[in-house]
């Protein structure tokens, strides 16, 4: 088994490398990695509708889609990652219990009471710690999970906390559960550094052949190549999102303005609805009907938008205001 010390912190080539080692890499691996402030939505999950996406641009929070299922999570340089890729017979390799084992083998060690809870956690007295996820390719299988070390819990709840009614729709949607650090529960203070040694040092223990490796350049062309082409493309973080109904009502100096979409599969914009007591010189049909057929995409958007004066359409009412009734 490769074990690899990951230091990138780019979330896009993060996510990029967990591919790498599934599809590339001939030998079993296992990698602790850790991304900057992200993201990271599940494969079937509607992004818009996981994510506070005011608060999400205003603290530039990257969102990556993953190639697994499950529910969207925050990551931030608190939050260590670990993955593990094994090859067998069949596509039965699918155990939860067995990948965390090795994490909750060195929690425990560090007095630290940690079990697995339900499908996919660890749980420390009641509270979530690590949520995991897997992927099944050919005969193998990806695994990996997340661990609360010392992230920011503020933005851990804010940047996943949406509007229940602004989104209607039929996707996978994270089921939130209380959360802690671990090292809130460690008998004697540790650093995540040291952490992430203790678990690597475990790994390299008990896994037989386990050996320390090192991407080589010809490895980073390749994770560089899918995270450029895939992981960093708007089209599949967000325009994979199945159809989904959004409905959003703001107040603003010009009135209360009230957008309601149509979203096909892949984020295509079906149909529009601009509603409000505001007013216009020019009504509001040439903006529906420009909004319609594109993708709901902020930048996108404003690219439709620039040709209008949208003063003659929504007075009082800034473009900033009107993209935030759009998201």
């Amino acid at each position: 088994m490769l074990c690899i010390y990951h230091e990138s912190t780019d979330p896009y080539f993060n996510v990029a490398t967990d591919e790498y080692i599934l599809k590339y890499l001939e030998e079993d691996c296992f990698m602790l990695w850790r991304n900057d402030n992200a993201i990271i939505v599940g494969k079937f999950q509607n992004t818009l509708a996981e994510i506070n996406y005011d608060y999400v641009k205003a603290h530039h929070i990257a969102i990556v889609r993953r190639m697994s299922g499950g529910g969207a999570v925050y990551h931030d340089l608190g939050n260590l990652n670990f993955t593990f890729t094994q090859s067998g017979k069949n596509s039965s390799l699918s155990d939860f219990e067995k990948y965390t084992q090795p994490i909750i083998d060195v929690l425990q060690e560090l007095g630290v009471h940690a079990a697995f809870k339900g499908k996919n956690d660890i749980m420390v007295d009641g509270l979530k710690i690590s949520g995991n996820a897997e992927h099944i390719y050919k005969n193998k299988i990806l695994h990996h999970g997340t661990l609360l070390f010392s992230s920011k819990m503020k933005d851990v709840s804010e940047s996943l906390r949406i509007h229940p009614i602004k989104y209607i729709h039929k996707a996978v949607k994270s089921i939130p559960k209380r959360v802690t650090n671990i090292s809130e529960h460690l008998k004697v203070p540790l650093t995540i550094e040291e952490f992430t040694q203790k678990i690597m040092n475990h790994v390299l223990k008990t896994f037989p052949g386990a050996r320390l490796y090192e991407f080589t350049e010809a490895d980073k062309k390749i994770i560089r190549k899918l995270r450029d082409e895939k992981y960093a493309t708007d089209e599949w973080n967000f325009g994979r999102s199945p159809k989904y109904n959004f409905k959003r009502a703001i107040r603003t100096n010009g009135g209360v303005i009230e957008v309601n979409l149509d979203v096909e599969k892949g984020g295509i914009i079906q149909d529009v609805k601009i509603y409000g007591d505001f007013f216009s010189e020019k009504g509001v049909d040439d903006i529906e009907n420009a909004l319609t057929g594109i993708l709901h995409d902020e930048k996108t958007i404003r690219e439709a938008l620039e040709r209008f004066s949208l003063e003659k359409y929504f007075k009082n009412i800034s473009s900033d205001e009107l993209m935030t009734a759009m998201f």
